[in-house]
């Protein structure tokens, strides 16, 4: 870990204003180090064992955010658009400015589980194919889901442009009736996460996702508690099981 860094990229970095501010906040006395008022924005501190004060408050220095988003439909996976608002335009400011980006991504009109960090190492981990993190969908399907579609789906489905997926574990929660307009819903586990995954998998057996949810990715399970757009930081012990996953 970094010991020392600029005073002004920390409190930059921490939401207090520009660089450029934050010099003016010099000239007027308003940031104290130490119980000493500091005379040079570009001065190194250890944003660990320093205490930092801005007009009275104390600095709370944070390299990393972690926070989980149960993404609404009609917002997209990105952290900027020229069209859609993203996941990023849900956040308060005091998140934006880590400037955090999307792990992975859900459709626009899929809905659920969506981690946002600036951590790159652990997007890195989570989104390595050779980590095979589990993802879990609770899925609305019109068609009657089967014993026979979870068998396939066991076995790995070729997909419409010729990839087999790996095994993937369904459970049916609702069997469905087409003739009374009752759709299955259902459970999907995938170990990968291809463009349109879930959906083509079942376009493989013959039958289509009509709504589409995350609920878990690998240990992280969606806060039920959290409706479409709202967000929370990870818990301590939310992060630790992710980065023990992870290896």
């Amino acid at each position: 870990m970094k010991q020392t860094m600029r005073l002004d990229k920390l409190l930059a970095n921490t939401g207090y204003g520009s660089r450029s501010e934050i010099k003016v906040m010099v000239k007027r006395g308003a940031i104290i180090i130490n119980d000493r008022p500091v005379k040079d924005s570009g001065m190194q501190v250890n944003p660990w064992t320093d205490v930092i004060t801005v007009d009275g408050e104390t600095v709370r220095y944070r390299e990393f955010i972690y926070v989980m988003l149960n993404k609404p439909q009609g917002v997209v996976s990105a952290t900027e658009d020229t069209r859609d608002r993203t996941v990023i335009d849900l956040l308060d400011d005091e998140y934006k400015h880590f400037q955090p980006f999307p792990v992975g991504r859900l459709d626009k009109d899929t809905e659920g589980l969506l981690l946002l960090t600036n951590d790159g190492k652990l997007a890195h981990n989570l989104l390595s194919p050779r980590k095979h993190i589990p993802k879990t969908y609770f899925a609305e399907v019109e068609g009657a889901v089967t014993e026979e579609d979870g068998k396939q789906f066991q076995q790995g489905v070729q997909l419409d442009d010729g990839y087999v997926t790996m095994p993937a574990q369904l459970t049916i929660l609702q069997s469905g009736h087409p003739d009374q307009g009752i759709v299955s819903k259902i459970e999907l586990t995938i170990m990968e996460g291809k463009f349109h995954q879930v959906k083509r998998m079942f376009q493989a057996v013959g039958k289509r996702v009509v709504f589409l949810k995350r609920i878990s990715m690998g240990p992280l399970l969606l806060d039920e508690h959290l409706l479409p757009g709202e967000y929370r930081e990870l818990t301590e012990a939310e992060l630790q099981e992710l980065r023990q996953a992870n290896g």
